[in-house]
This record gives C-alpha cells, structure tokens and sequence, in this order.
C-alpha cells in the first residue's frame, strides 16, 4: 500500500502543495493519471483546477470524481487518488454518498497510490473521531477509510502559555479520545506528512516534528525521518460506537 498523508496543503509564502512537490514527485512514482476528490470544498470545479495547476509541473492528468457519472467507476480506473482538505464530516459524507469508500479502499489495495491532505489524511484512518472541524453536515457512519490502523489529527498545534483562549487544547482534546477509544495518535504539525510504502511508515517535512498520544503514557515527541512502522502493526480498540 502507497500512502502520502500530509497535515496541511500551503504552507505560508509558498504556493500550494509547494512544500511538499518533491515527496509528492517521488510518491507518485510515474503515475501520470490522478482522480481528485474535491468533495471537501463546496467548489469542486474551482478546487479541482487549483490540484491540477500545482500537479502540472509533474507531468500529473488531474480529473475530478465530481465531473463523472459515476465516480466509483472513475477512481477504479486510477493510478492515483488525492483526497483534499477542507471540513472532513462533508466530506466523509459525499465519500459514503458516491460509494467511494469502497472504491478507493479496492483501487488502493490493488496499488494505487492514495495521497491525503488535512480531511484527506483524515479520511485514512479507520474513523473521522480525531479531526478538528466542524459538524457542518451528518454522515451516515463516521467510519472512514481504514487505509491506515491508527489515528491522525493533522495541523496540530502546541499549546501556547500566553494564550487568552480557555477551551481545551489540542493535546486535551486528544487525551479526551483515548480515554474512550484505546488507539494511538499521530498529531502532526503543519509542514510534516506521513509516507507508507508497503509495511514501513516514516513521517518526513519539515523540522516541527509530530507527536504520538498513547493510552496511559506521556506524549512522545517525533523527528522528521522517524519510522513508524510498529504502528502499522497495531489492534485498534474502539468503543461500540466509534464506528
């Protein structure tokens, strides 16, 4: 399995997925025809060329799966899928709508690469419980894709102590998930991206790092170049209704 997961799509004073070409480059690996899923976004014709202009110095063929009958059928044609950000409770909805679930689970198993970013990169874990947005919309089910058997919060975000803000923080809020689901979770920083190929799993991007939240342990901090790969082996424990 091909996965590139990243936390977020611009990074300041960079044009989008800028930072991120050349792992994007060597992800793709030759696969010249990319579906893009644009459900994320309510302008799915907009979105859909912003891909395409960043993908075009690839050598990258960017189709939307909203410009067919059936996107499904689109995707398991594919040599690669990108899912992009945007709020992932609409997006994990039109996913369950199109029947793409199922399609982009076959299509990446059978070699396809699946790239992700910010809701996209949500969309990989086996729910949508760790992700930051707002419920805009329902979907029927907050399984997601499963491409992954861990948890991701992308655009994480330290707390900071001069702050005025009283809510939870970030890693609170994560904390408050484990306490009901006993599955690990990557927190990863704006500028760093998750790359699996095949069993290894190695995060890379810039050097801000992720950091990993366990049941009953401290928080462990992350480098850019870690392998991750025992996670890849893990027994996610969900309560009932998590999925």
């Amino acid at each position: 399995m091909q996965l590139l997961l990243l936390s977020n799509s611009a990074a300041p004073g960079r044009g989008y997925l800028e930072h991120a070409r050349e792992e994007i480059a060597s992800a793709l690996d030759g696969a010249r025809r990319l579906v893009f899923v644009p459900y994320a976004l309510a302008d799915h014709d907009g979105y859909t060329a912003q891909v395409a202009s960043a993908l075009e110095p690839l050598g990258v063929e960017v189709t939307g799966a909203h410009t067919a009958d059936d996107p499904a059928g689109l995707v398991r044609g594919a040599q690669a899928v990108f899912v992009g950000g945007g709020n992932s409770f609409r997006l994990l909805k039109a996913l369950h709508e199109r029947d793409l679930v199922r399609a982009i689970r076959e299509r990446v198993a059978a070699g396809a690469v699946y790239m992700g970013s910010s809701a996209g990169t949500n969309m990989a874990c086996p729910t949508l419980r760790t992700t930051n947005d707002m419920p805009i919309v329902q979907p029927p089910t907050f399984e997601a894709l499963g491409l992954l058997p861990f948890q991701i919060n992308p655009h994480y975000l330290d707390a900071k102590p001069d702050t005025a803000h009283m809510g939870e923080t970030r890693a609170q809020r994560l904390e408050q998930f484990l306490e009901e689901n006993d599955v690990p979770v990557v927190g990863l920083r704006e500028g760093t991206w998750l790359r699996r190929d095949a069993d290894r799993l190695t995060l890379g991007g810039i050097d801000a790092g992720a950091i990993l939240f366990r049941r009953a342990r401290d928080p462990e901090e992350l480098r850019p170049g870690a392998d991750l790969s025992t996670l890849l082996r893990e027994e996610p424990r969900f309560d009932s209704a998590a999925r």
